[in-house]
Formats: C-alpha cells, sequence, structure tokens
C-alpha cells in the first residue's frame, strides 16, 4: 500500500508512540494487559497507514479540456448557487454554482488537481474549525481557495477547506503554477471538505449523497 509523503511525518511519529506502547508491554507481567496493549499500538498504527494510503488514479479517457474532475473523495452534500464575490475571476456573473464533497476520515485524502491549465488566484485563510458538512464551514474556517484558467480561458475555484477534526491543510501549489488534472497536488488531514465553484450554466453530472472519487469522477463540463 502506498503512503503518501504528505503524510510521512505523522506516520513516523505514530510509529515512534506505538514503539513506546510496545516497550511499556514488554515490561509488565500481566499477560492480558499485555496482550491489550500491543493490540491497541497494531490498530494505532493500521489506522494511519491506512489513512494516509495513496492510491494510484487514472483520468477518464476522451474527456474534453473542459472537463472537471473531483478533487477529493467523498460524498456529494451541496449543490447550489451562490453570490459571486470572485469578480477578479468572473467579472459578469452575479452568481456562481458551488458542489461541496465531504470527506469522511475513512476517505483517501490525498487531492488531485481538477482541471489542466494555470493557477491565477491563490489564497490561504486563517480561520475556525466548525464541522466540515457545515453549510458556513465554506467561508468561515481555514481554508485555501485556489483559482485555475484553462487554455480555452474557462476558470473554476476550488476550496480545502479543514474541518473540526482536520487541523493542517496540506497545499504544494502556487499563483503561476502550470497544472495537470489529476495530478496530487495536497491533503487535508482527518476529515475534511472541498468546494469546487464555477458559472452557473455550466453542466453538471453528479447529484446530491453520490460518492465521487478524486482524479477519476467528472463532476461538470464548465462553460
Amino acid at each position: 500500500m502506498r503512503i503518501t509523503n504528505y503524510g510521512k511525518d505523522v506516520v513516523i511519529k505514530v510509529l515512534s508512540v506505538t514503539l513506546i506502547i510496545d516497550a511499556i508491554a514488554f515490561l509488565i507481567n500481566i499477560a492480558l494487559v499485555k496482550i491489550i496493549l500491543f493490540l491497541l499500538s497494531l490498530i494505532i498504527f493500521l489506522l494511519t497507514l491506512y489513512f494516509f494510503r495513496d492510491p494510484d488514479r487514472n483520468p477518464p479517457e476522451n474527456i474534453s479540456d473542459d472537463t472537471v474532475l473531483s478533487p477529493a473523495d467523498g460524498k456529494i452534500v451541496i449543490i447550489e448557487e451562490i453570490e459571486n464575490i470572485y469578480k477578479e475571476l468572473f467579472p459578469t456573473e452575479n452568481v456562481l454554482k458551488k458542489i461541496s464533497i465531504f470527506l469522511s476520515p475513512l476517505n483517501v485524502h490525498v487531492n488531485r488537481i481538477p482541471l489542466s491549465g494555470k493557477i491565477n488566484y491563490f489564497r490561504y485563510l486563517k480561520g475556525a474549525f466548525l464541522v466540515a458538512f457545515e453549510p458556513k464551514a465554506s467561508d468561515k474556517n481555514e481554508r485555501t481557495e485556489i483559482g485555475i484558467e484553462n487554455k480555452n480561458g474557462k476558470k473554476i475555484i476550488f476550496k480545502q477547506i479543514a474541518g473540526y477534526v482536520a487541523r493542517r491543510i496540506v497545499c504544494k501549489l502556487k499563483e503561476g503554477d502550470e497544472v495537470v488534472r489529476g495530478d496530487r497536488f495536497g491533503m487535508i488531514k482527518f476529515g475534511s471538505r472541498m468546494d469546487i465553484i464555477f458559472k452557473t450554466d455550466s453542466k453538471i453530472f453528479v447529484s446530491i449523497g453520490q460518492k465521487v472519487i478524486s482524479g477519476k469522477t467528472i463532476l461538470t463540463e464548465i462553460s
């Protein structure tokens, strides 16, 4: 099982903790307590490896340059119109469409580029840590906001949003980067949310409650 580079520091720390638990278990003479501690350390380590797994993904074939893939594994929890607060990217639009994906702790948490193009907008904003499925989390929680413009001049914004448990966002992108759809770019640790924002006349291919896979599930064809 491949482990993401974004989580190897945590894996090493957890391994250190589990070795300490094993050392304590080795010194205890009570058999039942010894077994419980050994099992506890094993379960903690295996759960950590499972959370930071990073499976290989191949994008769908024969899709257009305007096709947006899911940047995260999870479940669609919101599809709605929102006020356009990104006038520098969408100067003629009054409202935009938003798709929100909730990532539970059991999902793969490595994030992937949803659209090939150039990063023309990047913001990191400190904020609160509301539960990720709370509607207000999109604008109140700690987050990154990333804008991409493809070679056809079409644009999206997507957000990595920290949740109640997730307290660290990893993102290696910066303004001016050329990116390729499906490539890894970061993760949000321990439960989170991803928003994708685009023009309202774009065609949407997902529905609320649907499970999506990063780098594989088609979300929309942007206009």
